[in-house]
């Protein structure tokens, strides 16, 4: 019975390329930086159409530019989101290492 990790020629990772994986993939799916990003993308299409309202979609608002305002506030939620993650980014809780999985292979009990 051979033991697969106990050969001398396997490379393990280490543990600090462990750890930065885990804190890369944090900080990439952190939800701030979804939301901030769709706020942002709609805010510019919706920002965008208010600019080129026509007269009939003002009138039809009663004189309010809704699209024009609504895809501002659009904008600045989303830029205070990614603001957000920006001065407080994600913190990865240090894992400690469990002191049963570095103790080595178990012999049996009756061995």
């Amino acid at each position: 019975m051979s033991q697969e990790s106990d050969r001398p020629g396997d490379e393990q990772p280490a543990e600090g390329a462990d750890q930065e994986k885990v804190s890369a993939a944090a900080r990439l799916f952190d939800v701030r930086r979804v939301i901030g990003g769709l706020f942002v993308v709609y805010g510019l299409i919706v920002t965008l159409l208010g600019l080129f309202d026509d007269s009939a979609d003002i009138d039809k608002a009663q004189g309010v530019r809704i699209n024009l305002w609504m895809g501002l506030a659009m904008l600045a939620l989303g830029g205070f989101f990614l603001l957000w993650l920006r001065l407080s980014p994600t913190e990865v809780p240090a894992t400690e290492a469990d002191p049963e999985a570095d103790a080595g292979p178990r012999k049996a009990a009756g061995t």
